[in-house]
């Protein structure tokens, strides 16, 4: 699997969820944050990775609760592979887009997050 996780290495929470991720799943792909990453080579923009994270699979992009879902998908584990393949299946994957953005708009408050975090709406 030729994978990249693109986060946001401004944001505390960010940073220490993919660290907690590096330590727990088994097959935890390189990641990298969009600010030391040429996002053009992705095909990504600065607003788009600011906004969620990406996890790039095989020239794919699946952003938001779509990456953390192919993060799972990739794992050896059949049980992360099922959790994964429930976050992007209906109706699960309408939950978890909620939950994704509710987290994605409030990480500023979450363990880590400092008010550096907290997304700003484009211009």
């Amino acid at each position: 699997m030729a994978a990249l996780l693109i986060f946001d290495g401004d944001c505390g929470f960010c940073t220490t969820a993919v660290n907690w991720l590096k330590r727990t799943l088994p097959a935890m792909p390189p990641s990298a944050p969009f600010q030391w990453t040429e996002l053009e080579k992705y095909g990504l923009t600065t607003a788009e990775a600011s906004d969620r994270v990406w996890m790039v699979v095989d020239g794919r992009n699946y952003g938001g609760h779509l990456a953390v879902s192919a993060l799972l998908r990739h794992q050896p584990s059949v049980l992360w592979r099922f959790a994964g393949w429930l976050l992007c299946t209906p109706p699960y994957s309408f939950a978890t887009a909620i939950g994704y953005r509710l987290v994605a708009r409030y990480r500023y408050l979450l363990p880590g997050g400092t008010p550096a975090c907290a997304v700003r709406p484009h211009a």
